[in-house]
């Protein structure tokens, strides 16, 4: 038997945990410790060391699902594929190619995801396309273009944690979502540093702050408000650096001075002295951090909030320098590579704008088709499922169980069988996939290979270890087979270091730009931040294949050692001012070759003129306030034992028997109101629709506040009511805070 094993990377969250997979004796694969992975060190949580359970053919597809008098019924591939080019085809004759919608996932491989954008506009000529990492993080998405004019989700790898002065993590229980990041936090507070934790509830991470603010859901944006007037009003606003690398401070500041301490205490229930404590533990330490996750972001006004905390950084001086900025826990994991190559509504590859004609021009060449031939901007995600069996008659569906995901679910999934046609590609019949006219059966992540971006911007290799059982087909096959039985017959390679060759010219240029970046790199030096330029065409080493990048001595201010310009972005830090070097310490690149970009905006940021962007926000309630016929907070999250909509996890006995179902977390005051015990079966009502799960009873939640984990579908889906409500410019649903009653079931 060979023994050989395989270094790769966890299927799960933005971590990218590094793991080995070894071959058993009865034909499966272990996860083995790899210690050389920066990230985890060879730690994982239940979920990476258990991932090998899903690749069994006990819980996985292996045939293609046909719909015939109702039922799925397996099928052939053939049979399978000509059903859904013939439904793609007839329904684009008779309605349009906007009649046809595409729906990706944030766990997809960035050769796949460029592949399903460029199918969906390229074949399908349809502009209907967004994925559901728009649920993930694009209100930070949002508010870092505005402030810095790039998005990424760590403008600095998880390494400098543990050496900054203060972090304020807010809205994250990265304690069970992403266990191994914890130790960056543990040993930030060893090397004497404090952390901040911003939640309703007193979580897993919460116990492990030195200070643990918890507003009321949906009024961090006010919290931050806050923060940043006490920073003015006790003089602690770096006036230098604001002067010198920032522009819009004074309507910034004057939104902030509405926003005083006693206002704010009675808004958010956070004490004015502990936002004082929070202020000189964040001013006090010469480099500090804030971090957002899904609690800010996941509101109608999450962009704003994503903005205010922004703010609160740009005005002590806490971004572009060393050990400082502002950052988001990336969820999914492909949640960055997912929406930087075009599987989102209004972008092209390398993170290019789609209604921006120079983009278009780009990416056209690469493709060999005509700019004017790219549709245009579509919907957002849950617009676009909205629009299911109206606009859109059918939907090709890969990676993702809006079913359970989606708010109101109970709509989405009502919209899901209002379709003509229905396609999912999935490893798992997920509750979604049980819906489909036709359902095919995919490689997963232990049997393909491909590049993923984790949370820090650091591209990964994730390497084929084993061969799919006989009847699965991997995406990038199916998007071949489609393409070519609806008359595309070329441009859609099934071998996935092909497609990174070609999305590495889509990149080029764009402000996530893979060029310089190859799969031999990915593997010698442990992954490879970008942006990173290849080289131009008259440096050595450069041309098609060639690994590239700017010369390692490249400074910000994008010149040669002649004077000339070398085309690189001016915001790319000065390398010989990072310690780290290349991603992978010790590894040593020729001259010519650009080492990544592990931190950003050392010297200026990606915006025109160099400064990074105030953004003046004010706060506003939430979309959905309690009131007297539902007077109780709901805010949704999840358990450490289960991953998003559970499709994959809920297959595992190991994870189950660790979380085997929903559960309504509540306060003992709320629960004395209810006359509920522990464990009693809890009615959760919304104004979209009832859920009934057990209680759980605890002192680590507010007394007006609910939580509700959401990986779980049936009478337990706590999706069923959240609230659709968007933010103007992310377009992210307000999963996060609604407005409940609460009572006991059958009562």
């Amino acid at each position: 038997m060979e023994t050989t094993s395989t270094p790769t990377h966890c299927p799960y969250c933005a971590l990218q945990c590094g793991m080995n997979l070894s071959p058993t004796p009865e034909g499966g694969v272990e996860v083995t410790e790899r210690v050389d992975f920066p990230v985890n060190r060879g730690a994982l949580c239940g979920k990476g060391r258990t991932a090998p359970a899903v690749l069994s053919s006990r819980v996985r597809l292996t045939s293609p699902l046909v719909r015939s008098g109702g039922t799925l019924v397996p099928a052939t591939w053939d049979e399978a594929l000509d059903r859904i080019a013939g439904e793609l085809g007839a329904i684009r004759a008779e309605h349009g190619p906007d009649a046809l919608g595409v729906f990706g996932g944030g766990g997809l491989t960035n050769e796949k995801a460029y592949t399903l954008g460029k199918f969906a506009r390229v074949v399908l000529g349809t502009s209907q396309i967004d994925y559901n990492g728009r649920f993930c993080m694009s209100s930070a998405a949002a508010g870092g273009i505005k402030a810095f004019g790039l998005d990424r989700g760590l403008p600095f790898p998880l390494e400098d944690i543990p050496k900054t002065g203060c972090v304020i993590l807010v809205g994250s229980n990265l304690a069970e979502t992403m266990p191994p990041a914890l130790r960056f936090f543990s040993e930030l507070r060893e090397n004497g540093g404090t952390l901040i934790v911003v939640d309703p509830r007193r979580t897993r991470t919460a116990e492990q702050a030195d200070l643990h603010l918890m507003p009321r859901p949906g009024t961090d944006l006010a919290l931050a408000l806050g923060l940043l007037h006490l920073v003015v009003a006790e003089g602690r606003v770096d006036e230098e650096y604001v002067r010198e690398r920032t522009s819009g401070w004074e309507e910034a500041r004057a939104a902030a001075m509405a926003h005083w301490p006693e206002h704010v205490e009675r808004i958010t229930g956070v004490s004015v002295p502990q936002l004082r404590e929070a202020v000189r533990m964040f001013c006090e330490p010469e480099a500090a951090m804030v971090l957002t996750a899904r609690g800010p972001e996941q509101q109608s006004k999450g962009t704003d909030t994503v903005g205010a905390w922004i703010n609160l950084c740009l005005a002590t001086g806490r971004a572009g320098r060393p050990l400082s900025g502002y950052g988001c826990l990336t969820g999914q994991g492909n949640g960055q590579g997912g929406r930087e190559h075009g599987q989102k509504a209004d972008q092209l590859p390398g993170y290019r704008k789609l209604d921006d004609p120079a983009a278009r021009r780009h990416v056209a060449e690469v493709w060999g088709v005509d700019p004017d031939s790219l549709p245009g901007p579509g919907r957002s995600a849950y617009e676009l499922l909205d629009a299911l069996g109206t606009d859109i008659r059918s939907l090709l569906l890969m990676a993702s169980n809006p079913v359970v995901s989606a708010p109101r679910a109970a709509h989405i999934e009502e919209r899901l069988k209002s379709l003509d046609f229905l396609a999912v590609c999935d490893v798992v019949l997920s509750e979604t996939a049980a819906l489909a006219d036709v359902v095919l059966p995919v490689t997963q992540w232990a049997e393909e290979t491909g590049t993923m971006t984790s949370l820090e911007g650091r591209v990964l290799l994730r390497q084929r270890a084993i061969t799919a059982p006989a009847g699965v087909r991997s995406d990038l096959e199916v998007l071949h087979e489609l393409a070519a039985r609806l008359g595309v017959e070329k441009g859609f390679p099934t071998d996935p270091e092909e497609v990174f060759e070609e999305l590495r010219r889509a990149s080029a240029g764009g402000p996530a730009d893979y060029s310089g970046i190859t799969y031999r790199r990915l593997v010698e030096e442990n992954g490879v931040f970008w942006p990173c330029p290849a080289p131009t065409p008259t440096e050595p080493g450069a041309g098609a294949g060639a690994v590239g990048g700017a010369p390692a001595g490249a400074a910000g201010a994008a010149v040669d050692d002649d004077g000339e310009d070398t085309g690189f972005d001016v915001f790319l830090e000065d390398p010989a001012r990072d310690e780290a070097g290349p991603a992978q310490p010790g590894a040593v690149l020729p001259a010519n070759i650009h080492p990544g970009t592990p931190r950003l905006f050392l010297d200026r940021f990606a915006t025109d003129d160099g400064r990074a962007r105030f953004v003046p926000v004010s706060h506003r309630p939430a979309a959905e306030e309690p009131d007297e016929e539902y007077p109780v907070f709901l805010t949704t999250g999840r358990v450490v034992a289960q991953y998003q909509s559970g499709a994959q996890t809920r297959r595992v006995d190991e994870l189950n028997a660790a979380a085997p179902g929903p559960f309504v977390e509540l306060h003992p005051r709320l629960a004395a109101r209810l006359g509920a015990a522990e464990g009693d079966p809890l009615a959760v009502v919304s104004r979209r629709g009832r859920a009934v799960a057990p209680a759980r009873i605890t002192t680590g939640i507010r007394p007006d506040t609910v939580f509700m984990p959401f990986h779980w579908p049936g009478e337990g889906r706590a999706n069923t009511l959240t609230n659709p409500a968007l933010d103007p410019t992310s377009r992210m649903p307000e999963f996060k805070v609604c407005a409940v009653r609460v009572e006991v079931a059958g009562a």
